[in-house]
């Protein structure tokens, strides 16, 4: 039996989310002691959240992804920096659909999909994810 077989489908999507966001913050050279530590405070919301609403699991990665750029905003500044967009005033790239699954990053400005959340590596040349 493998060890991912006794792990719930809540638990395996919260780990798989959470290894995405933290993915995106290597690629952006920010994942950090206290920036892990906001991931860790979202996916503990976040298990509460779909507890109360198991429908909502498959949006988890995007909503961790949202509530860690919010409470990056607050103690680092934008992030992501959009990659797309070689001039003009650097800004964050969003998450695509808000509420739904497969969540993307994207450049509003540009109104292009830049990356899965998870694979901002891929499209910004940062550290690739394991």
């Amino acid at each position: 039996m493998d060890c991912m077989d006794s792990v719930s489908p809540l638990e395996q999507a919260l780990h798989a989310a959470r290894a995405r966001v933290l993915a995106d913050l290597v690629a952006g050279e920010v994942a950090e002691a206290n920036v892990v530590s906001l991931v860790e405070e979202s996916v503990a919301q976040r298990r509460w959240w779909v507890e109360q609403w198991p429908d909502g699991v498959a949006y988890v990665a995007g909503l961790i992804a949202q509530d860690v750029q919010d409470a990056l905003l607050e103690s680092h500044g934008r992030w992501p920096l959009c990659p797309v967009c070689p001039s003009g005033d650097p800004h964050a790239l969003a998450v695509e659909p808000e509420l739904g699954p497969d969540p993307h990053w994207v450049c509003s400005k540009a109104g292009v999909k830049v990356a899965a959340v998870g694979s901002l590596a891929q499209a910004t040349g940062g550290t690739p994810s394991s």
